[in-house]
């Protein structure tokens, strides 16, 4: 069936007085999964769907429920088919329903996610992202679920449009794919040989970004400091940081992830001569054994690793460095284990990611010998896991008594509600809760319930921060994995700096709460380079 066709079909059930349908996605995965979910919202929103309620959300009670998968871990399949099977029984009761499944595992699944789940209506894989509205329309009018995997990039996802979840950060992908062949990974696979943007591009959505109210940006890569290659300028990554310096009102520039082997002095220069670029920095590891390192193939060793910390640390003293690190390599003996617990000693992570070792199907180490039993690489991440734990709480608590500016985030931590406090990101990425003067403490809250919450206000309180704004404040206290700054309660240090992107929240909110117009701040607007036209179906209100 043709695409103009299945449009005609839906301005015809718009226009017998059809409510528009509802949408959520569900991400499964790392930073490139999130911002794949905002291009699948940007394009479910220009084809006429509504997001769902929060409420409805947590239900799960949407028209279309897009699942956004992962495949790198071993519970990937887990995760998925326990939300899939959850779906199940709310389909059954609600006639109409479609669920979608996409991003990595879907890529490599294909139709297996069918035969295992047949009552899934659309699969969809990394490199068609623009394909999901035509799908559902089409599983709709054939009444049969619809499977497209493309084999290579179709459209570059930053021409998509774009649903960003936040007014004041946002992510910007400066590439897709890898050109590396680690062992254990299985990404190239799924994602592709690297592609890179263009320059302008990339610097172009940023100034759009934060035109619409941004003061953070992410730049997204699985390897953003091999940027460049492919037009060939290999200083490319550092010029970019130095370009995004220049961007007035753009404060925080953040970047993930870099690859050791390719990091380079002119990057480390450029971060500490850019103001706004943040003094953290996610270092993936791996191990700390030269041997399981050249198992692997990364293609750097331990003592080339811990130069890059020593260079980054003498330009930048506060940096925050965190990492990743897989335990249990086939074939790691206990001595390439103390060389990773060695290595973790002398890098002093503010954090890591640690993984338990499973064989990802398609990938060189599944097949490799040496694979090890269950408890050992349990026993061994254990003991690297309280190592890394110690080193946290150390480091943490070198950081009291300094003051910080936050970044205030939208949501609050765990315990946030009863002490009062509000959540953000200080300068180096550390996530710190911080308590507001008492008088105003009852203020606080996730969301404004009504257009009466003093947050919104044309004059806010000065000392009521808004999600966006900045809070300058002293550390107090310490853990391993936030820092508590509660020198407002005692007459220490505080103050609240207002920013445009506490406006552009403050204008959002007005919106849903149906006290004005949004416009502005950015919500489903496309990427500056446009929209590509598909002739998607629309479903008109």
């Amino acid at each position: 069936m043709s695409t103009t066709t299945i449009s005609h079909a839906g301005a015809a059930a718009a226009d017998a007085g059809e409510q528009p349908r509802t949408y959520m996605v569900r991400t499964l995965g790392c930073q490139m999964n999130v911002h794949d979910s905002e291009h699948m919202a940007g394009m479910l929103e220009q084809a006429g769907y509504v997001r769902a309620s929060k409420e409805d959300e947590a239900a799960s009670a949407a028209d279309v429920v897009v699942i956004n998968t992962c495949a790198v871990r071993e519970n990937a399949a887990t995760r998925l088919y326990g939300n899939l099977g959850q779906l199940a029984s709310l389909k059954a009761q609600r006639p109409g329903m479609q669920i979608a499944v996409g991003g990595c595992l879907a890529q490599k699944d294909r139709g297996e996610i069918v035969a295992k789940a047949p009552w899934v209506d659309v699969v969809f894989g990394t490199h068609n992202l623009d394909a999901l509205p035509v799908l559902l329309e089409r599983a709709r009018h054939n009444e049969a679920a619809q499977v497209e995997i493309a084999e290579s990039l179709q459209v570059f996802p930053s021409t998509l449009p774009t649903r960003r979840e936040s007014v004041y950060a946002g992510w910007v992908s400066i590439s897709v794919g890898c050109n590396n062949t680690c062992t254990f990974c299985i990404v190239p696979h799924l994602r592709g040989k690297e592609r890179d943007r263009r320059p302008g591009e990339i610097l172009a959505e940023v100034e759009a970004l934060v035109a619409a109210g941004a003061v953070e940006v992410t730049l997204l890569g699985q390897n953003v400091n091999s940027y460049g290659v492919e037009f060939g300028d290999r200083g490319a990554f550092a010029k970019l940081l130095r370009a995004c310096g220049r961007i007035e009102g753009l404060e925080r520039v953040r970047f993930t992830s870099p690859h050791p082997a390719a990091f380079t002095d002119d990057v480390i220069a450029a971060m500490a001569e850019t103001p706004n670029v943040m003094p953290s920095l996610h270092m993936p590891l791996q191990s700390g054994s030269d041997r399981v390192l050249r198992a692997m193939r990364r293609s750097y060793r331990s003592e080339r690793f811990l130069g890059i910390l020593d260079r980054v640390r003498a330009v930048m003293p506060d940096a925050a460095i965190t990492t990743d690190i897989i335990v249990g390599f086939p074939g790691e003996t206990e001595e390439d284990f103390q060389d990773t617990m060695r290595v973790v000693e002398a890098s002093r992570f503010s954090s890591a990611f640690m993984f338990q070792y499973s064989p990802r199907p398609g990938t060189p180490a599944a097949t490799m010998d040496g694979q090890l039993p269950k408890e050992v690489v349990q026993e061994r991440f254990e003991r690297l896991l309280a190592l890394q734990e110690r080193i946290s709480a150390e480091e943490a608590t070198a950081q009291v008594g300094r003051t910080l500016e936050v970044l205030v985030a939208e949501g609050s931590g765990r315990k946030d509600g009863a002490s009062r406090r509000l959540s953000g990101r200080a300068p180096d990425n550390r996530l710190v809760h911080v308590a507001v003067p008492d008088d105003v403490a009852s203020l606080v809250a996730d969301a404004p319930v009504s257009l009466d919450d003093p947050r919104l206000a044309e004059v806010p309180d000065p000392r009521l921060p808004r999600p966006g704004d900045m809070v300058t404040a002293e550390i107090t206290q310490a853990a391993p994995h936030h820092l508590i700054a509660d020198s407002a309660l005692a007459g220490g240090t505080y103050s609240v700096r207002r920013t445009r992107s506490g406006d552009a929240w403050a204008q959002r909110e007005k919106a849903r709460l149906g006290g004005g117009d949004e416009h502005g701040h950015g919500h489903g607007s496309p990427a500056p380079s446009g929209p590509v036209s598909l002739g998607m179906p629309a479903l008109r209100r």
